[in-house]
């Protein structure tokens, strides 16, 4: 998570949407950079609602902050996660792909009990709006890259040239029709929540 004070920007960290990668470029110029631990780093929403904007509102008497993120077509972030825990390093670990087709990882995924190497959460939960209104600003699709850069320039001036960061390892991957459709119906929310982006 990354804060702009002066800006009224906050960016949220999605897991697998080149979060880190933005993280790095523009760390020197936040005011906040939430990078450890993970749990507060990729801060979903509803946390950020809990404990970041009272903090803001309270302590230093600001209700206007606006929010941006990143959500990437689900299949490809199922993609992303599966390939990220497919690295050689994993190999034995409970959360490792290794051995399992990404028909399997995703059909892991679409099951109410999660086993270990499915539990990645969900898009669409960490951008759920909240009940007392407070919901992402900004929403942009990973895929289009340009508009969010636009959008970041615009807020924060010129932007350094991004690095690649904590890049998944390239792999071919193909989803059987059969686990897309089953993808589709069980977790229609994600594809709902990313069809609505412009």
């Amino acid at each position: 998570m990354l804060v702009f004070w002066k800006e009224k920007l906050v960016i949220l960290a999605v897991p697998k949407t080149g979060t880190t990668a933005l993280e790095a470029a523009l760390r020197p110029r936040a005011d906040i950079v939430v990078s450890d631990p993970p749990e507060l780093k990729h801060a979903p929403l509803y946390r950020y609602n809990r404990f970041f904007r009272p903090m803001f509102e309270k302590a230093c008497k600001t209700s206007d902050m606006e929010t941006v993120a990143v959500m990437r077509e689900p299949i490809s972030w199922l993609g992303s996660w599966y390939r990220y825990r497919r690295r050689d390093f994993m190999k034995g670990q409970a959360n490792a792909t290794h051995g399992l087709s990404f028909d399997e990882f995703v059909e892991g995924y679409c099951k109410g009990e999660r086993p270990a190497f499915a539990n990645v959460g969900s898009q669409a939960k960490f951008l759920e709006p909240r009940p007392n209104g407070t919901a992402v600003t900004h929403l942009f699709r990973y895929e289009d890259q340009p508009r969010l850069l636009r959008f970041l320039a615009d807020r924060l001036g010129q932007l350094p040239e991004l690095p690649r960061a904590n890049v998944s390892p390239e792999m071919a991957l193909s989803l059987s029709s059969e686990a897309e459709a089953k993808l589709r119906r069980k977790c229609a929310d994600e594809f709902t929540l990313y069809n609505s982006l412009p």
